[in-house]
Protein backbone atom coordinates (compact mmCIF):
# COMPACT_ATOMS: atom_id res chain seq x y z
CA UNK A 1 0.00 0.00 0.00
CA UNK A 2 2.56 2.32 1.07
CA UNK A 3 5.65 3.86 -1.27
CA UNK A 4 7.48 4.36 1.39
CA UNK A 5 7.87 4.68 5.30
CA UNK A 6 9.28 5.85 8.33
CA UNK A 7 8.95 4.61 11.74
CA UNK A 8 5.70 6.09 12.36
CA UNK A 9 4.41 7.05 9.12
CA UNK A 10 3.43 5.79 5.26
CA UNK A 11 3.53 7.81 2.64
CA UNK A 12 1.29 6.70 -1.25
CA UNK A 13 -0.27 8.04 -4.02
CA UNK A 14 -3.04 10.34 -3.30
CA UNK A 15 -6.31 8.66 -4.61
CA UNK A 16 -9.73 10.41 -5.53
CA UNK A 17 -11.47 8.56 -2.73
CA UNK A 18 -8.84 10.40 -0.13
CA UNK A 19 -10.38 13.89 -1.06
CA UNK A 20 -12.87 14.13 2.48
CA UNK A 21 -8.98 13.68 4.60
CA UNK A 22 -7.38 16.17 1.90
CA UNK A 23 -10.02 18.72 2.75
CA UNK A 24 -8.84 18.34 6.71
CA UNK A 25 -5.74 20.45 5.65
CA UNK A 26 -6.18 21.71 1.90
CA UNK A 27 -9.26 22.97 2.51
CA UNK A 28 -8.66 24.21 6.53
CA UNK A 29 -8.42 28.20 5.95
CA UNK A 30 -5.61 27.94 9.07
CA UNK A 31 -3.47 25.59 7.69
CA UNK A 32 -2.98 27.22 4.13
CA UNK A 33 -3.15 31.16 5.27
CA UNK A 34 0.28 30.77 4.36
CA UNK A 35 0.08 29.46 0.85
CA UNK A 36 -3.22 31.47 -0.72
CA UNK A 37 -6.00 29.68 1.42
CA UNK A 38 -8.28 27.21 1.32
CA UNK A 39 -8.82 25.33 -1.71
CA UNK A 40 -12.19 24.17 -2.90
CA UNK A 41 -13.26 20.29 -3.42
CA UNK A 42 -13.12 20.70 -7.09
CA UNK A 43 -9.16 22.07 -7.17
CA UNK A 44 -8.07 19.69 -4.75
CA UNK A 45 -9.73 16.79 -6.88
CA UNK A 46 -8.12 18.05 -9.87
CA UNK A 47 -4.89 18.32 -7.55
CA UNK A 48 -4.74 14.78 -6.85
CA UNK A 49 -5.19 14.08 -10.73
CA UNK A 50 -2.35 16.57 -11.51
CA UNK A 51 -0.05 14.57 -8.91
CA UNK A 52 -0.95 10.91 -9.83
CA UNK A 53 0.25 12.31 -13.73
CA UNK A 54 3.53 13.78 -12.02
CA UNK A 55 4.04 10.63 -10.18
CA UNK A 56 3.80 8.95 -13.73
CA UNK A 57 5.72 10.97 -15.80
CA UNK A 58 8.32 12.80 -13.27
CA UNK A 59 8.42 9.68 -10.86
CA UNK A 60 7.70 11.71 -8.45
CA UNK A 61 4.76 13.48 -6.49
CA UNK A 62 2.65 14.57 -3.81
CA UNK A 63 1.73 11.67 -1.42
CA UNK A 64 -0.38 11.27 1.27
CA UNK A 65 0.76 10.76 4.77
CA UNK A 66 -0.70 8.37 7.22
CA UNK A 67 -0.06 7.15 10.58
CA UNK A 68 0.88 3.54 10.36
CA UNK A 69 -1.11 2.57 13.47
CA UNK A 70 -4.35 3.86 12.61
CA UNK A 71 -3.96 3.75 8.34
CA UNK A 72 -5.68 7.69 8.41
CA UNK A 73 -4.41 10.61 6.47
CA UNK A 74 -2.61 13.36 8.71
CA UNK A 75 -1.28 15.43 5.54
CA UNK A 76 0.71 15.47 2.71
CA UNK A 77 4.15 15.95 1.49
CA UNK A 78 6.22 15.45 -1.35
CA UNK A 79 6.98 17.65 -4.65
CA UNK A 80 6.18 20.16 -7.10
CA UNK A 81 7.82 20.36 -10.51
CA UNK A 82 10.69 22.68 -10.44
CA UNK A 83 12.01 24.89 -12.88
CA UNK A 84 14.06 22.00 -14.54
CA UNK A 85 13.95 18.31 -14.85
CA UNK A 86 16.48 18.39 -12.01
CA UNK A 87 14.73 20.35 -9.42
CA UNK A 88 12.29 19.61 -7.36
CA UNK A 89 9.84 21.87 -4.76
CA UNK A 90 9.30 20.13 -1.48
CA UNK A 91 5.72 20.80 0.11
CA UNK A 92 4.06 19.79 3.01
CA UNK A 93 0.45 19.79 4.87
CA UNK A 94 -0.32 18.95 7.70
CA UNK A 95 -4.39 18.87 9.54
CA UNK A 96 -4.03 21.14 12.61
CA UNK A 97 -4.50 18.12 14.91
CA UNK A 98 -1.20 16.80 14.15
CA UNK A 99 1.07 20.13 14.14
CA UNK A 100 3.92 19.65 16.49
CA UNK A 101 4.32 16.09 16.54
CA UNK A 102 7.02 15.73 13.77
CA UNK A 103 5.37 14.61 11.06
CA UNK A 104 6.59 16.91 8.66
CA UNK A 105 10.08 16.38 9.49
CA UNK A 106 9.81 12.88 9.11
CA UNK A 107 7.54 12.69 6.05
CA UNK A 108 9.58 15.54 4.48
CA UNK A 109 12.76 13.46 5.22
CA UNK A 110 11.48 10.05 3.42
CA UNK A 111 10.80 12.20 0.46
CA UNK A 112 13.82 13.66 0.35
CA UNK A 113 15.46 10.12 0.65
CA UNK A 114 13.36 8.53 -2.10
CA UNK A 115 14.21 11.84 -4.29
CA UNK A 116 17.96 11.01 -3.53
CA UNK A 117 17.24 7.11 -4.75
CA UNK A 118 15.99 8.84 -8.33
CA UNK A 119 19.38 10.13 -9.47
CA UNK A 120 17.51 12.54 -11.51
CA UNK A 121 17.00 15.24 -9.43
CA UNK A 122 19.61 17.02 -8.36
CA UNK A 123 18.51 20.14 -6.13
CA UNK A 124 15.44 20.19 -3.98
CA UNK A 125 14.15 24.11 -3.61
CA UNK A 126 11.35 25.18 -0.91
CA UNK A 127 10.01 28.32 0.01
CA UNK A 128 7.93 29.65 2.89
CA UNK A 129 5.54 33.07 3.73
CA UNK A 130 8.27 35.23 5.70
CA UNK A 131 5.32 34.64 8.56
CA UNK A 132 5.55 31.29 8.97
CA UNK A 133 8.34 30.91 11.21
CA UNK A 134 7.93 27.32 11.67
CA UNK A 135 8.21 25.96 8.10
CA UNK A 136 11.82 27.70 8.16
CA UNK A 137 12.91 26.09 11.25
CA UNK A 138 11.74 22.27 9.77
CA UNK A 139 13.59 23.45 6.32
CA UNK A 140 16.68 24.14 8.16
CA UNK A 141 16.32 20.91 10.81
CA UNK A 142 15.98 18.94 7.33
CA UNK A 143 19.29 20.61 5.69
CA UNK A 144 18.11 23.52 3.32
CA UNK A 145 20.30 26.17 3.49
CA UNK A 146 18.78 29.86 2.80
CA UNK A 147 19.66 31.38 -0.38
CA UNK A 148 17.62 34.91 0.04
CA UNK A 149 14.60 36.31 -0.55
CA UNK A 150 12.89 35.50 -3.76
CA UNK A 151 9.87 37.18 -5.30
CA UNK A 152 6.46 34.91 -5.63
CA UNK A 153 4.35 36.27 -8.33
CA UNK A 154 1.34 33.95 -7.37
CA UNK A 155 1.58 34.99 -3.97
CA UNK A 156 2.47 38.34 -4.85
CA UNK A 157 5.61 38.85 -2.32
CA UNK A 158 9.13 38.02 -1.56
CA UNK A 159 9.46 34.96 0.72
CA UNK A 160 12.90 33.12 2.42
CA UNK A 161 14.06 30.56 -0.12
CA UNK A 162 15.93 27.17 0.48
CA UNK A 163 17.98 24.84 -1.50
CA UNK A 164 19.00 21.42 -0.97
CA UNK A 165 21.93 19.88 -3.17
CA UNK A 166 21.48 16.57 -3.71
CA UNK A 167 24.45 15.69 -5.80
Amino acid sequence: MFLFETERLGLRLLEPFDLEAVMTFWGDAEVMRYCGGPGTRERELRAIGYYAELQQRRGLSVYGVFEKNDRYMIGACGFNPGRTEEEAELIYHFAKKNWGKGYATEAARACISYARSLQSIERIVASTDPQNVVSGKILEKLGFHYEGMKWFEDLQQDEPYYEMRLR
